[in-house]
């Protein structure tokens, strides 16, 4: 298994009072980096802090979970409990017990230690952390908005140099992850004050017209021609039935074949107050049955917000409303791909990594489910706070041995580039070895409900300007699925031999982790349509469909097929990525490949919801070769991965073990 190329380091310090001290990691936000304070929070302030331990026995991790990971190994899905786990490997119950005394000792309140000792949370006042922590902290103002931070690295007694290995609190946010959606509603701010009730519902949007019910249905007849041909109009967001169809699994679906006994789990942030609603609607409009009683369930935060924000508890900040859409969108593909499926979303409390980071790891210790997919990540290798690298890492490594897959959506901005000053950089968590990253394509369902083609989702525009597209197609980049080789972490053995060395040896000549593994749609563009209760302008609040995309819906397509590939083998697949490598190459694999010089023309509503301000036309370059680094190809490739599912060849191929 890929180690990480980077470590959190400590050095030693040594307080007023003689006491040595080690400094620790700081999870807290890149923007506070050479920012001027703004002034100082109240010393009474209340505020939660999480100290994250140290796993032991490091050195054998990545062999184990080879063996059992690996379908060739006489090992093979010989998973481990949750018990022999937190005995081998987890931080030990010693190291948990010194941490309470060092936080009680500062008068700090323990308010939570997970079942595999991952952490401890306790909270205190601002004057007691300053002090157990040996930092003085600061109000910095961060996008519009007053955040605190911690002035000096934080430090802990050098009894606990080997316990901890990173704190997060300190900071009342650390790095904001985003979703992977691309479309659906815009995000209002919250009209409630902290703590009181959810944000309303967001603001609605509403699909234009004209659109095609299947690909090519409807030829853009009145508008200029693109490479010389009429371009047909875009899909208005592809349904249950087409999505089974073109992935292959309509007759295993009708078999029984649909996930049942499986649970999927799902983690962003907050909770969409309407989303069972919602996702029953969703069903029973497109001829899906609703959630059986028991079948969805959520498991919320022990505390519904952090301490320490403003009035917003993060809502603004984290765009609260968008992530009803995510979930929204996570719930409804999962349903449509595995409707006999169990489903468990389970929430952070804000986009906060640490908050996210929490989410995973409830998931994870508690074993909820035995899949679980996540549609979001930070823009950077690290989130922005390397701080909880190492944490995250030691959540997939329980994972892996406890035979739990972990999916992570790969990102919407093709290499990366846009979001990280022109630098090519692949987003995490995405980027461990120890994940499946789940890329995006672009796909054509015919009028037979069947796949016409698939290519790699990477877009680009040109707008409809006095009568002719500007810029000449195929215009600008616009969004793609994420993709590229990490400089983080070390090539994973299981992509040896399959990633072409041209992109695994990018950076390094020991070759680094290429991203995606795998993928399925992601184009909005030919994206899905979903259902959730919106606000529209006249303040009328329903339910409401409108199609959407992004690797965000990828993963959770993918998790669902996972969902059946589980049920059909009797067990589960858990961390699946040497299984799903040994497949490459076979008929399990749809191979999308580049489609050159193809579109689809969009009409928008400018103001989203009607046509009262006008419409927007556009043309859509699907796989253009524009704007970004990676390329589809034949084969493996850095948009792709070794392909999308291709049906019970597929959920048959990965076998039972």
């Amino acid at each position: 298994m890929a180690p990480a190329l980077v470590a959190t380091s400590a050095f030693a310090a040594t307080t007023s009072a003689g006491e040595s001290r080690h400094a620790v990691a700081n999870a807290q936000p890149d923007q506070v980096k050479g920012a001027h304070a703004v002034g100082t929070p109240s010393s009474a302030q209340q505020a939660e802090v999480r100290v994250f331990l140290a796993g032991r026995n490091s050195a054998t991790l990545a062999k184990t979970v080879a063996a059992i990971a690996d379908p060739h190994s006489a090992s093979y899905q010989h998973y481990l409990t949750a018990a022999q786990v937190k005995a081998t490997y987890a931080p030990s119950d010693a190291a948990v017990a010194r941490t309470k005394k060092f936080l009680t000792g500062y008068g700090l309140t323990v308010d939570e230690v997970p079942t595999n000792n991952a952490y401890v949370s306790a909270t205190g006042s601002l004057a007691q952390l300053q002090k157990a922590f040996g930092t003085t902290l600061h109000n910095y103002s961060v996008q519009g908005h007053t955040v605190r931070a911690a002035a000096s690295a934080p430090s802990v007694p050098a009894s606990l140099s080997a316990d901890v290995i990173a704190v997060s609190g300190l900071a009342s946010i650390s790095q904001l992850m985003s979703t992977d959606h691309v479309g659906g509603p815009t995000t209002t701010h919250r009209s409630a004050k902290s703590g009181t009730t959810q944000a309303p519902p967001p603001d609605a949007f509403v699909n234009a017209t004209p659109c095609s019910t299947y690909y090519g249905q409807k030829k853009a007849t009145t508008v200029p021609t693109a490479y010389g041909k009429v371009q047909p109009y875009a899909p208005c967001g592809y349904v249950p039935d087409q999505l089974e169809g073109a992935y292959g699994l309509t007759r295993s679906i009708a078999k029984g074949f649909d996930g049942r006994g499986v649970t999927v789990a799902i983690t962003d942030a907050y909770a969409a107050p309407t989303i069972l609603s919602d996702a029953n609607t969703y069903a029973t409009t497109h001829g899906q049955n609703a959630f059986k009683a028991g079948q969805f369930k959520q498991v919320p935060p022990v505390k519904p917000y952090r301490y320490g924000y403003d009035d917003t508890v993060n809502g603004d900040l984290c765009g609260e409303q968008g992530w009803y859409g995510e979930e929204t969108l996570d719930v409804e593909a999962v349903h449509a791909m595995a409707p006999g499926a169990n489903v468990t979303y389970v929430p952070g409390r804000s986009c906060d990594n640490a908050d996210l980071l929490t989410a995973v790891n409830k998931v994870v210790s508690r074993h909820l489910a035995d899949i679980v997919t996540n549609s979001w990540g930070g823009t950077d290798e690290s989130n922005g706070s390397p701080a909880l690298d190492t944490a995250y890492q030691q959540v997939f490594y329980q994972a892996a041995l406890e035979g739990i897959g972990v999916y992570f959506s790969s990102g919407d901005s093709g290499d990366g580039a846009s979001d990280n000053n022109g630098v090519p950089t692949v987003q995490s968590p995405a980027n461990s070895s120890l994940v499946t990253a789940v890329g995006g394509t672009s796909l054509a369902v015919s009028k037979t409900d069947s796949r016409t083609f698939e290519t790699g989702w990477s877009t680009s525009k040109s707008t409809l300007t006095a009568g002719a597209w500007a810029p000449t197609p195929p215009g600008n980049f616009l969004y793609g699925g994420g993709g590229g080789t990490s400089q983080v972490f070390s090539q994973p053995a299981y992509q040896q031999g399959v990633v072409p060395a041209s992109i695994a040896k990018r950076y390094s000549r020991l070759g680094g982790r290429a991203v995606p593994d795998v993928s399925a749609l992601g184009d909005p563009n030919t994206g899905m349509r979903v259902g959730e209760t919106q606000t529209f302008p006249d303040g009328t609040v329903m339910y409401s469909e409108y199609r959407i995309g992004g690797t965000s819906l990828a993963s959770p397509l993918f998790a669902g097929m996972m969902a059946i590939a589980d049920q059909v083998s009797g067990r589960p697949h858990g961390f699946a990525n040497y299984a799903l490598y040994d497949l490459y190459g076979t008929s399990a694999y749809y191979d999308p490949k580049h489609k050159a010089d193809t579109a689809v023309v969009r009409v928008d509503f400018v103001n989203g919801v009607d046509d009262s301000d006008g419409l927007a036309t556009s043309l859509r370059t699907l796989d253009a070769r524009n704007g970004t680094t990676i390329r589809t190809t034949a084969g493996y490739d850095d948009i792709t991965g070794v392909g999308s599912p291709n049906g019970e060849a597929f959920v048959g191929g990965l076998g039972v073990g």
